[in-house]
This record gives structure tokens, C-alpha cells and sequence, in this order.
């Protein structure tokens, strides 16, 4: 691909704001997930019933990746991409203000929908600027989503402390994303790329196994991620009682964690390999797990979150980048595809936790992550038996 895309833009800047994407995607998710103690007191809800929700989300999330595919296919993942944005926004703005547990029970069904078709289209618009970059650039990508959500779990913790509340952070992570969905309407990358039926010889069979790899990876990782992006906070909170101005600090402290491994992973991970690099990243998801499960103390479940956190911020964009390098010339839907299993992970890490917090407590709950990231490390050899299929030129509109 050459470095200037559509309408004179260089590849770097339509990089840069791909990555505001991600930004505004991560400041979203954190605002939620760390606001979950304070949606559970304003709104009169347990654990279970938070569960519940969660689910709803997750279900309308795997949804909206579909449409999302189908969207890109018809009319490429920018306005796949542009339009989830704006559905984030208007979930995140429904969450900040009271409503019958019915209508926010609905207003996170539109947050779900939008959250999976942004979850989606970010990838597919990462891996083809990557490929018109012509060099690894997934990883810093995610490092925007990873850096936003810091900033999202700092400002949460501050509204807390300061009593300006969490629609103050909910808030401006919703603007946020609309205002980057309207400059990204017309500015994301154009490029889309063919169905696998069209783009390789072997049809879809061909595309299978990059699927399956790099989709159980994905698995994994989003299990971990989702158990501790959703429930450190509470676990902090509610099972080890810490402050209500400290329990989001354990969720950015992961998030530093992901956010130091993401800023050096395009430099490692092509030295190194990817296989050795996934091994390591899902053995550092489980030991960091184990040491929450080990010690019940507010200080090692921060330090087992953190090495959790450097797990899963190489293995995500790892992952992607290998289904988007593998089958480059049908790489929107194979990554569409390879996201589906973001949200079994999801359902894992999210709902299954919170179901399980009531009759074995938060705490040996986290042993759930540290079973699947054992269990995956099979997979991970796979890797590098990957073959690159043999691709066409990426078609714009």
C-alpha cells in the first residue's frame, strides 16, 4: 500500500486518528466499568443483577461485530467504525442520570451494540493502516485505548473523591467518542478488503485455522482482561474494602501495566517471535491471576492485576496482527471473526465472576482465568505453522 491514502492523507495521520478510535473506545469501557459500584447504589442492584446486565451487554456485542462485518463488506469498516462511536456516546450519555432498571437495562443494550462494532472495526482499520504503513503498528494502537482508560479510571477516581460523581467521567468519555465518530465519518481509512470466498483460492476453509489460533487467543486474553477490568474494582471495594477513591486505582494499574507492554511490543515481538511471545504473555495472565487468588490483600491484588496487565497488552494486538498478516487479502472478515471470540471471553470473565461472587466469594473466583490461560497455552506453538495466504489487492471504495 502507499503512504497516502484517500483525499492526500498520509497513512501516519489516518494512523493517529484510528488511534484516537481507540482512545475513544478505551475511555469508554473504563468509565463504565470502574462506575459499576456507583450504578450499583444508585440503581438498587446486586452483583447478580449486575451480571445480568453484563451479559445483555455482551450478547449485543457479539451482535454488533457481526454488523459490523456487514457493514465493512458493503461499505467499509470506517463507517462501520464511525457509527458505532455514535452508539457509544449515546449509551454512555443514557448511564449518567437515574432510570428504571428496565431503560438502563435497554440504554447498555445500545452501548453493547455500538461497543462490539467499534471493537470490531478497530481492528480491521488497524490492520489495513498497518499493511498501507507497510510496519508493526498494532500494538501502539491499542496503547491509545490502554492510555485512555488510565486517564478514564483516574478521572473516574477523582470525580469519587472530589463529589462531583461518575457522570462527570461517564460524561466525557461519551462526547469523546462522538466528536472523533463525526471527524471519522469522512477520515478513517477507506480501504476494505474481499470476502475469503472471493479472495482466495481455497475459499473459506482456507482461513480456518487463522481463526481458531489466533480467536483462542483472543479468548483467553479477553477473559483475563474482562475478569479484571470488571471486577477489581469491586473486589477492592466490596472484598478487600478499600476506600471508594482507591478501588479504581487497582483497574489503572493494570491498565499502566498494559500500556507499558503495548508501547514495546512492535519493537519485541519481531525480535523475539510471536510464539515466545504468546507463551510468555499468557503464562504472566495466569500468575497474575494466581497471586489475587493467593493473598486477599489490597496491595497483591493490585501487583496481580498489574502482571496480568503485561499479558494481555502483547497478546491482543499480537493476535490480530497474526490473523491480519495471515490472511491478508480477506483480512476484514477474518479479524470480524477472530473478534467473535473476544465475547465468549467476556461472558467468562464478566458474567460467570459475578455469578460466582455470592456463593464462593470474588476472590476464588479469579481462579476462572487462571484455568483458561493454562488451558490455551497449547495453542499458542500454533502460531507459527500460520502460513500467509496468498492475497489480492485491497480494493477502495
Amino acid at each position: 500500500m502507499k503512504d497516502v491514502s484517500e483525499g492526500g492523507m498520509s497513512a501516519g495521520a489516518r494512523a493517529r486518528l484510528i488511534g484516537a478510535g481507540y482512545a475513544a473506545q478505551g475511555l469508554g469501557y473504563a468509565a463504565v466499568v470502574t462506575a459499576l459500584p456507583t450504578f450499583k447504589d444508585r440503581q438498587g442492584i446486586d452483583d447478580t443483577f449486575v451480571s445480568a446486565l453484563l451479559l445483555l451487554v455482551v450478547v449485543a456485542a457479539a451482535g454488533g461485530s457481526v454488523l459490523a462485518d456487514r457493514v465493512a463488506a458493503r461499505w467499509g469498516s470506517r463507517y462501520a467504525l464511525a457509527s458505532g462511536l455514535f452508539l457509544v456516546g449515546a449509551g454512555l450519555a443514557g448511564t449518567t442520570v437515574w432510570s428504571p432498571n428496565a431503560v438502563f437495562a435497554a440504554i447498555l443494550l445500545g452501548y453493547g451494540l455500538g461497543l462490539g462494532a467499534v471493537d470490531a472495526s478497530l481492528s480491521m482499520q488497524g490492520v489495513l493502516v498497518q499493511a498501507r504503513l507497510g510496519r508493526s503498528v498494532m500494538s501502539r494502537l491499542f496503547a491509545a485505548y490502554t492510555a485512555a482508560a488510565i486517564a478514564a479510571a483516574l478521572l473516574m477516581s477523582g470525580a469519587l473523591e472530589s463529589g462531583a460523581g461518575a457522570a462527570v467521567a461517564v460524561g466525557t468519555a461519551a462526547g469523546f467518542a462522538v466528536v472523533v465518530g463525526a471527524v471519522g465519518w469522512r477520515l478513517f481509512e477507506p480501504g476494505r478488503t474481499l470476502r475469503s470466498s472471493v479472495a482466495h483460492a481455497g475459499g473459506s476453509r482456507s482461513v480456518r485455522p487463522v481463526v481458531l489460533v489466533c480467536g483462542m487467543l483472543i479468548f483467553s486474553a479477553f477473559l483475563v482482561d474482562s475478569a479484571v477490568s470488571t471486577w477489581s474494582s469491586v473486589y477492592l471495594q466490596d472484598s478487600l474494602n478499600a476506600a471508594a477513591s482507591v478501588a479504581p486505582l487497582g483497574y489503572a494499574t493494570y491498565q499502566g501495566a498494559v500500556l507499558v507492554s503495548r508501547l514495546v511490543a512492535d519493537h519485541l515481538v519481531p525480535r523475539t517471535g510471536r510464539t515466545l511471545i504468546a507463551v510468555g504473555s499468557l503464562a504472566a495472565c495466569g500468575v497474575g491471576c494466581g497471586l489475587v487468588v493467593a493473598l486477599p490483600a489490597v496491595g497483591a491484588a493490585v501487583a496481580g492485576f498489574a502482571i496480568a496487565g503485561i499479558g494481555v497488552g502483547v497478546l491482543v494486538p499480537l493476535a490480530f496482527s497474526a490473523a491480519g498478516e495471515a490472511a491478508v487479502g480477506s483480512s476484514d472478515e477474518v479479524v470480524a471473526k477472530v473478534n467473535l471470540f473476544n465475547y465468549g471471553g467476556a461472558l467468562l470473565g464478566a458474567v460467570l465472576l459475578g455469578a460466582l461472587s455470592e456463593p464462593v466469594g470474588l476472590r476464588w473466583a479469579f481462579l476462572i482465568p487462571v484455568v483458561a490461560v493454562v488451558a490455551t497455552l497449547p495453542l499458542a506453538r500454533r502460531l507459527r505453522h500460520l502460513t500467509v495466504i496468498t492475497p489480492v489487492p485491497n480494493p477502495t471504495p
